[in-house]
């Protein structure tokens, strides 16, 4: 198996379908170039990976950051190493999902696929469907997509 880096290029093809620019929604975000069909891979959540035990042993910022958690344990910090897909904002109605695989090395990844069609100029989604700490207040995340059905919190163990 090839060794890995902690850091990681981008090798699936280009973004040249995307661009990264002011987001209506917050901060900068990812839009379409061209029309993407349903089912388009958008690319892949790239970053610096930490190990369970780092991330136990880690003091994060739980408010802006670019971290991805994984079904192992892992996290991937898209902003230690990340690329385009690490600006795709929060909807509560979102046009993308985030899809879990194995990689050619057999290493858990994650890969940004659509979920309908998005059209040309369109900003691209993810629910985050944040996990907190059931002693947080989910309105402490807060949603401002503006989607008919919005939560009104990125948090995704929210009853509200």
């Amino acid at each position: 198996m090839p060794k890995r880096s902690q850091y990681r290029k981008f090798t699936s093809p280009t973004h040249e379908h995307l661009e990264v620019r002011q987001s209506g929604v917050h901060g900068l975000g990812v839009f379409a170039l061209r029309a993407l069909p349903a089912g388009t891979v958008v690319g892949r959540y790239e970053g610096k990976r930490y190990t369970p035990q780092e991330v136990e042993q880690g003091d994060w910022d739980s408010r802006l950051t670019y971290l991805f958690g994984l079904s192992d344990g892992a996290v991937i910090d898209g902003a230690e190493g990340g690329n385009a897909t690490r600006h795709l904002n929060h909807a509560c109605e979102p046009n993308c999902e985030a899809v879990e695989y194995h990689d050619e090395c057999g290493e858990l990844a994650i890969r940004i696929e659509t979920t309908r069609k998005v059209h040309q100029g369109e900003e691209l989604f993810l629910d985050y469907a944040l996990v907190i700490d059931e002693r947080e207040d989910p309105i402490a995340y807060p949603c401002h997509c503006g989607a008919v059905g919005c939560r009104g919190t990125m948090a995704g163990n929210s009853s509200r």
